[in-house]
């Protein structure tokens, strides 16, 4: 009987191109449920689970936003950490068009294209963090410098 092969995401295919050690976690999932529903179900500690926001700025460039999941964003203190006067959220239609993921699978690592990506600065005290796989059902889960390596990002303070 031939083994099940496992499906790799985007975000996958680029940490094996990029040597990063990983782990996933599957869970099952028929449609979007929030972190906190997913950090339940992967057992994955709340506290080191993040999730990953797209935000638009008033010069029309995209970022990427990778924050505690129990947290919400300051959208002043994000529109600073960026260099931006203000940003907003995009809309839940456009995430797919902006990202190339669906909400709820959406990965700091490997959208469409690289867009400037902020960590919320208490990743790094963790040694290990959990983000989006790429689509729903699939945790990630890292070291916190490798997710900044691998999504070219910087921390920054940017949660309420």
């Amino acid at each position: 009987m031939a083994k099940e092969k496992e499906i790799k995401t985007n975000a996958m295919r680029i940490l094996d191109r990029q040597k990063i050690k990983y782990e996933v976690l599957q869970y099952e999932c028929d449609e979007f449920i929030d972190g906190l529903h997913t950090a339940e179900k992967t057992g994955a500690p709340v506290e080191q689970s993040f999730k990953t926001l797209v935000a638009q700025g008033k010069s029309k460039q995209y970022y990427v936003l990778v924050l505690p999941i129990a947290e919400e964003v300051d959208l002043k203190k994000a529109a600073k950490a960026v260099g931006e006067k203000s940003i907003e959220m995009i809309h839940v239609k456009d995430i797919t068009a902006v990202s190339g993921y669906v909400r709820g699978g959406c990965s700091p690592i490997g959208m469409k294209k690289q867009y400037p990506t902020v960590i919320q600065e208490c990743a790094a005290q963790f040694d290990k963090v959990y983000v989006s796989g790429g689509r729903i059902g699939t945790t990630l889960c890292m070291a916190p410098e490798d997710l900044k390596k691998v999504s070219r990002a910087e921390y920054a303070d940017f949660i309420q």
